[in-house]
């Protein structure tokens, strides 16, 4: 169960190996002692990521998981809530992709909205069964500022971060009476493995900067928030822009 000043007892990260949610389970260990369950792919990546958290101080489980395969999802998620309750689970896992290859390639169009959308709609539904069955829970869903308007950049990317966000902020309805609470977050561009290469946007934030926020929100159970704050209101112009206009912008 989640303490009385908001830590959890057991964290699960789906997409284990990702920058922001290492950054959580590092913002946690600063005021508790959490198992962290990290659920990802077999690899480098997934042992470098068990010692990093293991070096914070906290004890871990690890579970293969697999966002492209089939059934892997059903059995990461069984597998972590048979050890215990989970109470803070982060669906941290997705794939930006390269938009120009994206657009043209249809097996490469599908896999991104697989792994992106369907996989983070699958994971949805098994983790809000699981913690109405344990009567308690929350979950973090990674969005993004992508998602709010297709840009010619990466509207491939977005469009798949459109329909994430809209099922999750749809759970925040559906789980309400269950007294389990989803926060969806939306960051900006994070500088991060993911986006290595690439030339920061405006206002870009960094993992540890969005593991505050997240923490923070959990714990003051809010159900959305921007990272940073200012980009609800950059996005909130954009969306305002004329088509026209809007399609000439340089990003």
């Amino acid at each position: 169960m989640i303490d009385a000043v908001g830590n959890p007892k057991n964290l699960l990260l789906l997409g284990g190996t990702s920058d922001i949610a290492l950054a959580i389970a590092r913002r946690y260990a600063e005021t508790s002692k959490p198992k962290v369950i990290i659920a990802a792919r077999p690899g480098a990546r997934r042992d470098a990521a068990v010692a990093e958290v293991e070096g914070y101080g906290l004890a871990t489980q690890v579970i293969d998981f697999d966002a492209a395969v089939e059934g892997s999802a059903e059995s990461a998620v069984r597998d972590a809530f048979t050890a215990g309750d989970v109470d803070v689970a982060v669906v941290a896992y997705g794939v930006l992709g390269d938009n120009e290859n994206d657009w043209t390639d249809p097996l490469a169009a599908r896999r991104l909205a697989e792994i992106n959308y369907a996989s983070a709609v699958e994971v949805g539904v098994l983790l809000s069964n699981a913690m109405k069955t344990q009567g308690h829970g929350r979950i973090v869903a990674l969005s993004s500022a992508a998602g709010e308007r297709a840009r010619r950049s990466n509207f491939v990317y977005g469009s798949s971060k459109a329909g994430f966000d809209a099922f999750y902020t749809g759970l925040t309805y559906a789980l309400a009476d269950y007294g389990i609470k989803v926060l969806v977050v939306r960051p900006g561009f994070v500088k991060s493995k993911m986006t290595k290469g690439l030339k920061p946007a405006p206002l870009a934030t960094t993992p540890d900067a969005v593991a505050d926020q997240v923490v923070d929100a959990v714990r003051a159970g809010k159900e959305q928030i921007w990272s940073p704050k200012l980009f609800q209101l950059v996005m909130l112009v954009l969306k305002l822009v004329p088509r026209p206009i809007f399609r000439k912008l340089p990003f």
